[in-house]
């Protein structure tokens, strides 16, 4: 029951905003012995979830999203060092690349994302907002990542993601990376349309295949 008060304050504490307060809430629930990992995936992300659903039903508008994303950061930069006590190095890790696509300039869902990946074993590499086809085929030749995550919240920008998955193939690259596509207009046959690998419908749920794919590449299948 403790647990569950903490979490439902960090959840409380992202719906309403609470830039002053967030620290302490989730001091607090380190201190009570929370697990990292679920005062993420059950206490902040679940507030943040309610957020953008207030947020596309128009009961919040762009300014209160941008605001809890920044109490959701200030969360995250007290529990983020309780998650790497004990981690292996990072060179062991697989490695995931995550970009907002060229014209898009939102970042919230993919922050979260970013975040989650690193709970569960990826060295996650965020290469931001409004990030061209070229860049993130560079980055992917670079980091030779197990996994391509490319977010968009546009129906206007998520053509995108498809120029992305076309430049990889171009370059050689495309059959050695999964790629899964997300985003509020981002649906599963668009996301099958454009060759991707998997439409995420969440930022959990995307993990989660993500983790699959881990689980399969180090299964050797």
């Amino acid at each position: 029951m403790a647990d569950l008060k903490h979490l439902r304050a960090l959840h409380e504490a992202i719906l309403n905003m609470d830039l002053e307060g967030i620290g302490a809430i989730a001091q607090a629930a380190m201190d009570a012995g929370v697990e990292p990992q679920a005062a993420i995936t059950d206490g902040m992300v679940p507030g943040m979830v309610e957020v953008g659903q207030k947020f596309e039903e128009g009961e919040f508008f762009l300014s209160e999203l941008v605001v809890a994303g920044e109490v959701m950061k200030d969360g995250m930069k007290v529990i983020e060092p309780y998650l790497t006590v004990g981690a292996g190095s990072s060179d062991s890790k697989a490695k995931a690349i995550v970009a907002t696509v060229e014209g898009d300039y939102h970042d919230i869902g993919k922050n979260i994302v970013v975040t989650l990946l690193g709970v569960q074993g990826f060295e996650a590499i965020d290469l931001g907002m409004d990030v061209p086809a070229a860049k993130i085929v560079e980055e992917v030749r670079i980091h030779r990542p197990a996994v391509l995550g490319l977010s968009a919240l546009l129906s206007t920008t998520m053509a995108r993601m498809g120029d992305v998955i076309e430049a990889l193939k171009a370059a050689g690259l495309r059959e050695g990376v999964k790629v899964i596509v997300g985003g509020t207009p981002v649906t599963p046959e668009y996301a099958d349309s454009i060759g991707a690998d998997h439409c995420a419908l969440n930022a959990i749920e995307g993990v989660h295949k993500c983790t699959e794919w881990l689980i399969d590449l180090k299964e050797g299948k």
